[in-house]
């Protein structure tokens, strides 16, 4: 196995963040589906469940004020609700609605098949393939690093 040097591993870890970030931003922008405070919020919700205000705004990196807004026009919209916390009256869990998770869905399905109409028609078979051996080797960049002597 070649050693890859600290050089060209800064190197690729660059051109790989810029492609994949140009990548995510050129799909959400041709499909409609660019990021928004609400949208991450719903992502939220629909990753971790319900939770109050102030855990949504520390998870988003955002102050309280902020989410409390977000929130009223997510309501406002029927993409979330606000339920008694049962372990603390005085506040409110907001979770997300069957209409915010097709929100979602309707998002990740207009960038799937954008995706794969772009593979169908931009990419020969060979490019294909070679497209589906890189997938699981990007998916092992984000796992938990395991020790060498566990991997054996």
């Amino acid at each position: 196995m070649a050693i890859v040097t600290d050089v060209v591993a800064a190197g690729l870890a660059h051109d790989l963040r810029r492609s994949i970030s140009d990548f995510v931003r050129a799909i959400r922008r041709d499909t409609g589906t660019e990021r928004s405070a609400q949208s991450e919020t719903l992502d939220i919700l629909h990753l971790f469940g319900p939770m109050n205000v102030a855990a949504l705004a520390e998870k988003r990196g955002v102050t309280h004020q902020t989410m409390r807004v977000v929130v009223a026009q997510l309501k406002a919209n029927g993409l979330v609700r606000l339920n008694a916390d049962p372990a603390d009256q005085r506040s409110r869990l907001v979770s997300i609605t069957d209409a915010g998770r097709d929100t979602l869905a309707q998002g990740q399905r207009a960038r799937a098949s954008l995706i794969e109409d772009a593979i169908r028609t931009r990419l020969s078979v060979d490019e294909q393939a070679l497209l589906g051996a890189v997938i699981p080797i990007l998916a092992r960049l984000t796992e938990p690093e395991v020790d060498e002597q566990e991997r054996r």
